[in-house]
């Protein structure tokens, strides 16, 4: 595998866990209601994704801006 290869599965894998992100923050919101337990599951489940997209865009990016959560820069 050649570096260019290697650059887009790891972009790859970025995306993803961009998008399962979203989607457990969306299942912790709509399930803070009725259940709160599944909900911080749920939120748990996103802040892990989280950790894995700020890793993977350091490797793409080093030393770029925050992702960005929900619209708002995170910041560490």
């Amino acid at each position: 595998m050649d570096a260019d290869e290697l650059l887009r599965r790891i972009r790859r894998g970025r995306e993803h866990a961009a998008a399962q992100e979203r989607a457990w923050r969306e299942r912790a919101g709509s399930l803070a209601v009725t259940d709160p337990e599944g909900a911080a599951e749920a939120a748990d489940r996103a802040r892990a994704f989280e950790a894995v997209l700020r890793v993977l865009e350091e490797i793409v990016r080093p030393g770029g801006d925050p992702v960005r959560t929900d619209g708002v820069k995170q910041v560490t």
